[in-house]
């Protein structure tokens, strides 16, 4: 009984037996399980816990984080952040944390790993698909990004809770995620309870449906580079059109992506005027944020100028 996370965490092959792992260690229920899994399987754990100072309860997170891991006897890392009082908080204060983590990643040479479960991911596929169309918004979040590993990512947030009760951990409870001003809040509090009524495994199916989704997507990539490779760079316009809807429209967004060097979201109308530049003369189109789509009598090509697309809504995880 509660030993579903544990097997997870072990399972996922992104904690492992004498090496290094940094971590994030907020006080909550899944940070507190992860630390205590990756203490149990024998990595050499660093943790980082970074106080905002945003709510009276800052201060008692962070001194709870200090009691647990002298308890486990693991070194800690205290980072205090100053935020703004405008704009997105949530997206500074997950900035600043990746920041802090990255950094200690690197002093320690190894990876970080970030409490992110099952639950958490339904809800990110959730408000992608409601503010980002395009099938990379079901994709939710990898279990790997750089240095950034998710070791949690198919246990459920029952799983961590029950793992915590069954070992006698105690955890923190963030009244901000009660807090209906926050999208993801509303997700968890009012979409959520509606889809357990009609199926009590919506988070999981939603979940697992991510990972399939994610790995069919690196099929289609392959395939897309693929065509690439064997119609050259610039590509034509007409032997494009002569490919499946789906396989044309992967390989002009890998096209752009080459040109900026980051993550790009291009809409079907984007793609359906990418090809419908005439092969005749030369045609631009603009694409926004400095990016456009150029055809030289049926050559495509990207140019990127100074202005930098903005990444996909979603894309820079909790």
């Amino acid at each position: 009984m509660g030993e579903r996370a544990f097997e997870v965490a072990q399972a996922s092959g992104l904690i492992r037996a004498g090496e290094p792992l940094v971590v994030l260690l907020s006080g909550g229920a899944d940070s507190v399980c992860l630390l205590d899994c990756a203490v149990r399987i024998g990595a050499e754990v660093h943790a980082m816990h970074v106080n905002y100072g945003l709510r009276p309860g800052s201060d008692a997170d962070e001194q709870f984080c200090r009691v647990f891991c002298d308890r486990l006897g693991v070194p800690l890392a205290v980072e205090r952040v100053h935020l703004g009082e405008e704009g997105n908080l949530q997206a500074e204060a997950r900035q600043a944390r990746y920041e802090i983590a990255e950094r200690l990643s690197y002093e320690h040479g190894c990876d970080y790993a970030a409490a992110h479960t099952a639950s958490d991911q339904a809800e990110t596929v959730l408000y992608r698909l409601t503010v980002s169309p395009g099938s990379r918004a079901l994709l939710g979040m990898a279990p790997r990004r750089g240095r950034l590993v998710r070791p949690l990512l198919e246990a459920g947030r029952e799983d961590t809770r029950e793992y915590c009760r069954a070992h006698g951990l105690s955890w923190q409870e963030d009244p901000t995620n009660a807090d209906p001003r926050f999208a993801r809040s509303r997700l968890r509090h009012e979409v959520l309870p509606v889809l357990r009524a009609l199926s009590p495994a919506a988070e999981r199916t939603i979940a697992e449906t991510s990972f399939l989704l994610r790995d069919e997507r690196q099929v289609l990539e392959r395939a897309a580079d693929e065509a690439i490779e064997r119609l050259g760079v610039p590509t034509p316009l007409d032997a494009l059109r002569g490919e499946p809807a789906g396989l044309a429209r992967t390989a002009l967004i890998r096209l752009a992506e080459r040109t900026i060097g980051e993550s790009i979201a291009l809409s079907r109308a984007d793609c359906a005027a990418i090809l419908a530049l005439a092969d005749e003369g030369t045609q631009s189109l603009d694409l926004g944020t400095g990016l456009r789509a150029v055809a030289e009598y049926g050559a495509l090509r990207f140019e990127s100028g100074e202005a930098q697309p903005e990444p996909i809504p979603g894309d820079v995880e909790l």
